[in-house]
């Protein structure tokens, strides 16, 4: 499986998603730059956080409105797996592949510490590595991580399963507790909490690992045969 690692202006934790996939997970991965033309090649999209166009206007509203945003759109349509962590979570939501929006956090200050999430749907292709129920550890860093939707928006969510992560306890005033979700067809996951950045006991936690085996393994189930 080979990954694209999105590259806009302002991103620094793109060099955190290669290293996962690549060098700690051993799969495929580039570094792609937000003017390249051509997304067909990869199998899967990362979307990393940091501060893309300097997170003028709204973060990620920017970037949202990219040419390599209609790539994306493309590919996602096309069923390839998009993850998106912090900003990339934002991009999301601006761009309409995921419904909601991300807000200032609660107390208006940045936030950078290990958080407790569980996970309310295994099964998904991001995560089906994981037991429903099971808490696991990775760390925020972000500013404007508060998830918010209308009443409407969050029942949709509760009905269709879309639900993937909450917080153990709500550090930044998201709507229901929530850290990720994953629109209605499965294949595209926003999340603010890191999980590239918790591949390694090393650095507290490698509970995020399991994510990106889990995309691995659907995809070999789903296109490689023996």
């Amino acid at each position: 499986m080979k990954f694209a690692v999105i590259v806009f202006p302002g991103s620094n934790c793109d060099r955190d998603m290669y290293h996962a996939v690549k060098d700690v997970l051993g799969a495929e991965a580039d570094l792609v730059w937000y003017q390249s033309s051509n997304l067909k090649e990869y199998d899967g999209i990362l979307l990393p956080g940091g501060f893309s166009y300097g997170d003028y206007l709204r973060s990620g509203a920017v970037a949202a409105t990219s040419d390599m945003m209609k790539q994306i759109k493309e590919q996602a349509k096309a069923g390839k797996p998009v993850l998106g962590v912090c900003n990339g979570f934002q991009i999301l939501t601006e761009s309409g592949l995921l419904p909601g929006a991300l807000m200032r956090n609660k107390n208006l200050s940045f936030m950078c510490h290990q958080e407790n999430l569980i996970v309310e749907n295994n099964e998904t292709l991001f995560t089906s590595g994981y037991e429903k129920g099971e808490v696991v550890k990775f760390p925020i860093a972000h500013g404007e991580g508060n998830y918010f939707c209308d009443e409407k928006t969050l029942n949709e969510l509760k009905t269709n399963n879309q639900i993937v992560f909450t917080y153990q306890s709500n550090p930044n005033g998201s709507t229901h507790d929530i850290a990720g979700i994953v629109n209605k067809e499965g294949n595209v996951l926003g999340m603010m909490p890191h999980p590239e950045r918790a591949v390694e006991k090393l650095l507290g936690s490698d509970d995020g690992l399991r994510l990106f085996q889990s995309v691995i393994q659907n995809w070999r189930n789903s296109y490689v045969t023996n």
